[in-house]
C-alpha cells in the first residue's frame, strides 16, 4: 500500500484503489457472497478494488455505491472509461454494456466481503479484537496491545490516531476506513509481523458495513452516550448501529467458534447489548460483573486496585487517572480473559501501558500546574474527565473547550453546562468550526451556561490578571474567547501553582479545520509555548 506515512503527517493520504499482489478472477471474489447475479464473463481478472472512479487503475473492479450526497451508479461510465473491467451494482438499469457486471442487494456489504477475499481474509487466521462505544476506545486499544505484547503476541492497532505496528504506521483517515482500505491494511500489517489486530470500530463503520468481512474473536462495548447524532439522528439509531457488532458480527463460525463479547455492565445500555449478543458474554464493571475492582485507590499518581476475574484475582497499578480509565482497564482485562491469556501477562500489560496521545496527556512544566490535554469532545466524556479532576484537585480547575462545527448542535449547551458547572473557570473557545460561524457555536454553548447564574467575565477583565493567576476567592465563572491559541495562553497565564488546566476536545489532533481548510494546530504545542512564556 502506498499510504504508509509517519504518525505526525498532517494530511493523510487516502488511496482510492487497493491493489493486491496477485490477480484474482471475478468468480473467485464472488464466492465470498451468499447471493449475487452475474452478467458477463466471470473469468475476467481483477487487479484492484475501488468505490471511487477517480482512482481507477487498469483491471479494476468498481463498486457503484449509493451515498448520502452522491450515487456511485452515476460514475459507472467514467469508471469504465478509466479502465474498470467489471462493476458491482445494485441498480441493474444502470449496468454497463461493454464489461461484466454483478447485481447485489447491498453493495457496501458485498464490497466488504469481496475485499476480505481479495486480500486473503487476514482476520480469519489471526485474532481480531474490536472495541465500540462512545468513549474509551483508543485508551482500551492501547491497553489491550500492551497485554498482548506481555503475552508474547505482537499486535497491530487500528484506531483514531493511526493504524500501526512497529515501524509501519498508516495515517488514519477515519476511525474505521472503507473496507477496501481496511482489508489491505490488515494484510500489510500481518506481512510486517503482526500476530493479532486490535481495532476501534465506529458506529459509522458498522452502519456502512465497512467491517463486514472481518472475523472478530472478541467484541467490546464500552458505553453509549450522545454523539454523532448529526449522522444517526436518534440515539436509538446510534445504539442499533453499535449493536451490529454483537448481534451479527460475533456469531460463531467454523473459522472462529469461540467468539466472546465483553460488555460494560455499568453502562445503562450494557444489559441490552448483552441480551442481543450472539455469543457468550463477559460482563465487567467497577463494582459488579465477571470482571470487577476491589480495594480501589484513586490518586494523582494513578490507579491501584485488586481486579477479580473468572481466572482469579490480580493486583494492578496504573498511571492512568480516574474511574473512567479504570473502566477502560476492566475492558482490556476482560478481553484478555476472553482470549484465555495468562493473568500475569494481563497484569504486566496494564502496568506497562504508556500514556495515550491526547488522552489525559500531561504537559510537563516548572510552574507547579497540572496541565492535561484530552480528546473529550462529548458531554459524557467531558463530565467523566472533570469528575476525575475534581476528585484529585488541590487547587482550581480551568477548562478550555469548544464544540466542532457541522456536527450535532444539541450537545453544545450540554457541554457548556458541564464545563462551567464543574470548573472554577471555563474558557469557551473554538474547536474545529469547519463551515459554521464560530461565534454562533460559542453562543449555543453559552446557552447552556447562562441559566446556571454564574459570573461571565470579560476577556479584558481576565487578561488584566496576566501573570497574577486567578485571584484567591475569585468568583466561579466563564469567558468566551474564540481564538483557541489566545484561550490556551489565557488559561496558562491565569493558572496558579496547584491548579489544573484542562485543554479538552482536540486531544491528539494536530490541526484545526476552519472553513474547509486544515491549519496546523496542536494543543500540546500551544500549551508548551504558553508555559515557556510564563516560566521565562
Amino acid at each position: 500500500m502506498d499510504q504508509v506515512r509517519t504518525l505526525g503527517m498532517r494530511e493523510p493520504v487516502r488511496p482510492y484503489c487497493t491493489p493486491s499482489g496477485d490477480r484474482m478472477k471475478l468468480t473467485q471474489l464472488l464466492a465470498a457472497l451468499d447471493s449475487h447475479d452475474l452478467h458477463g464473463d466471470g473469468a475476467v481478472e481483477i487487479k484492484a478494488l475501488t468505490c471511487d472512479s477517480r482512482g481507477i487503475v487498469p483491471d479494476s473492479l468498481f463498486f457503484a455505491l449509493r451515498g448520502a450526497a452522491m450515487d456511485g451508479h452515476d460514475f459507472i461510465p467514467a469508471a469504465v472509461q478509466a479502465g474498470a473491467v467489471a462493476v458491482v451494482l445494485e441498480d441493474e438499469s444502470r449496468a454497463p454494456a461493454a464489461i461484466p457486471w454483478v447485481r447485489v442487494r447491498d453493495g457496501r456489504s458485498a464490497m466488504a466481503w469481496m475485499a476480505a477475499e481479495f486480500h486473503g481474509n487476514p482476520t480469519s487466521r489471526l485474532p481480531l479484537i474490536g472495541i465500540t462505544g462512545t468513549n474509551g476506545k483508543t485508551t482500551t486499544t492501547y491497553l489491550i496491545e500492551a497485554i498482548l505484547r506481555a503475552a508474547g503476541i505482537p499486535a497491530a492497532v487500528l484506531g483514531t490516531i493511526s493504524y500501526r505496528f512497529g515501524d509501519t504506521v498508516i495515517t488514519a483517515s477515519h476511525t474505521t476506513p472503507e473496507s477496501t482500505e481496511l482489508q489491505a491494511a490488515f494484510t500489510q500489517l500481518a506481512a510486517a509481523g503482526a500476530k493479532a489486530f486490535v481495532m476501534e470500530v465506529s458506529s459509522h463503520a458498522l452502519e456502512q458495513k465497512r467491517v463486514d468481512g472481518c472475523h472478530f474473536d472478541v467484541g467490546i462495548f464500552s458505553n453509549l452516550t450522545r454523539d454523532h447524532l448529526d449522522y444517526h439522528v436518534t440515539m436509538e439509531s446510534y445504539r442499533e448501529a453499535k449493536l451490529r457488532l454483537f448481534s451479527e458480527l460475533l456469531k460463531p463460525t467454523a473459522d472462529k467458534p469461540l467468539r466472546r463479547a465483553a460488555i460494560n455492565m455499568d453502562d445503562e445500555q450494557g444489559a441490552t447489548v448483552a441480551a442481543r449478543a450472539a455469543c457468550p458474554v463477559i460482563g465487567y464493571g467497577i463494582c459488579r460483573g465477571d470482571v470487577r475492582a476491589e480495594e480501589l485507590s484513586l490518586s494523582v499518581d494513578g490507579i491501584r486496585a485488586r481486579l477479580v476475574t473468572p481466572k482469579g484475582s490480580i493486583d494492578v497499578s496504573s498511571r492512568l487517572l480516574g474511574r473512567f480509565n479504570l473502566s477502560n482497564i476492566l475492558a482490556a482485562v476482560s478481553a484478555g480473559i476472553a482470549l484465555d491469556l495468562p493473568l500475569e501477562a494481563i497484569r504486566a500489560g496494564i502496568e506497562g501501558h504508556a500514556t495515550v496521545p491526547g488522552r489525559m496527556e500531561r504537559v510537563d512544566n516548572r510552574c507547579g500546574i497540572t496541565l492535561l490535554v484530552d480528546y473529550a469532545h462529548t458531554g459524557d466524556a467531558l463530565e467523566n474527565v472533570l469528575t476525575t479532576l475534581k476528585e484529585l484537585a488541590q487547587g482550581r480547575i480551568i477548562t478550555v473547550f469548544g464544540c466542532g462545527g457541522d456536527r450535532d448542535p444539541g450537545k453544545r449547551p450540554i457541554m457548556g453546562r458541564i464545563a462551567a458547572s464543574m470548573s472554577d473557570l471555563a474558557i469557551v473557545t473554538s474547536d474545529n468550526p469547519r463551515t459554521e460561524d464560530p461565534f454562533s457555536i460559542l453562543e449555543q454553548i453559552r446557552g447552556g451556561i447562562t441559566p446556571l447564574g454564574i459570573r461571565e467575565y470579560g476577556v479584558d477583565e481576565l487578561a488584566d490578571r496576566s501573570g497574577k493567576g486567578l485571584a484567591e476567592g475569585a468568583d466561579k465563572g466563564f469567558v468566551s474567547l474564540e481564538n483557541r491559541r489566545e484561550a490556551i495562553s489565557l488559561a496558562v497565564r491565569l493558572a496558579r501553582p496547584g491548579d489544573i488546566v484542562l485543554l479538552a476536545g482536540k486531544g491528539h489532533e494536530d490541526y484545526q479545520i476552519i472553513g474547509r481548510t486544515k491549519h496546523h494546530f496542536d494543543d500540546r504545542e500551544e500549551a508548551r509555548l504558553a508555559l515557556a512564556e510564563k516560566e521565562g
